[in-house]
């Protein structure tokens, strides 16, 4: 069986490094400034391939139709890539600048957000994430008075539900991938993991102290094992990242993916 080993951000840009390399890895890579897009090959006789992706969402909390703009291209284009080298599977990760409860998290774990129902400033979820705090997500309005008064409060322009949406005349921002997060999927301690099986803190500066980081994938993959990160009372010690051998403002993550025996049956029919 092979098995990949993927971490964010600086294991991301390592084993990007080691692989060019190497002569017995194929890459394609496409850069769209705010992230990264990479096919990787395994290195042996049966090689398999996957598309890995990285992000740094943007950080501003009142730019949420950015930010769900930049994550929906980056989905878009893995997506295009996958089918290109036969619907291989898709692993994403990196900085999303945004909450396990948010509406942004909710888009990338369910496919699609009416953004109509939210205020832009809160799509994120870290402006109600205080240190130490979990963001709450404000509950989307079903009489429709009551929605017409909040679109007037929120205020969103068409140019803004363009940017989130890819058009203006919508208010629903779709991407085409069934993802599942990585350490959602695999059981960890409660010490670590919040209600959403997300790590409870992946960052820690004067503004934040929560989770914006994430490891995403598609069928064709199963995580076998996280690195878990640190219980919130070590973390809190430091008073802060960078913190003498810790060495970001985040902490890193790391999954290990086995392909499915399915991707293995569904390369055989198509090889």
């Amino acid at each position: 069986m092979d098995v990949l080993c993927f971490g964010k951000l600086i294991s991301f840009i390592s084993c990007l490094k080691r692989a060019l390399s190497s002569r017995n890895s194929a890459f394609v890579i496409t850069s769209l400034r705010f992230v990264s897009l990479t096919l990787r090959q395994t290195q042996n006789a049966d090689s398999r391939r996957v598309v890995v992706g990285n992000i740094h969402a943007i950080y501003n909390p009142r730019k949420g139709e950015v930010k769900l703009g930049q994550i929906r291209l980056l989905l878009l284009k893995a997506q295009t890539l996958s089918e290109k080298w036969g619907n291989i599977p898709i692993i994403i990760a990196g900085d999303f600048n945004c909450t396990p409860q948010s509406p942004v998290y909710q888009f990338m774990s369910s496919s699609k957000l009416d953004v109509k129902f939210y205020d832009k400033g809160d799509l994120s979820g870290q402006r109600t994430c205080r240190r130490g705090q979990s963001g709450r997500v404000k509950e989307q309005l079903k009489k429709p008075y009551l929605l017409i008064d909040r679109l007037l409060d929120y205020g969103w322009t068409d140019e803004e539900f363009r940017t989130a949406t890819g058009n203006s005349s919508g208010t629903i921002v779709y991407h085409p991938l069934k993802l599942r997060s990585s350490y959602a999927s695999v059981k960890g301690s409660e010490c670590t993991r919040d209600s959403c099986g997300e790590p409870l803190a992946t960052t820690f500066h004067a503004k934040i102290l929560g989770t914006v980081d994430y490891l995403w994938y598609t069928d064709g993959l199963v995580p076998t094992r996280v690195l878990d990160t640190l219980p919130l009372d070590v973390l809190t010690k430091t008073h802060g990242l960078p913190y003498e051998n810790l060495g970001s403002d985040h902490l890193a993550l790391a999954t290990e993916f086995a392909f499915t025996q399915q991707m293995y049956a569904s390369e055989n029919l198509t090889g």
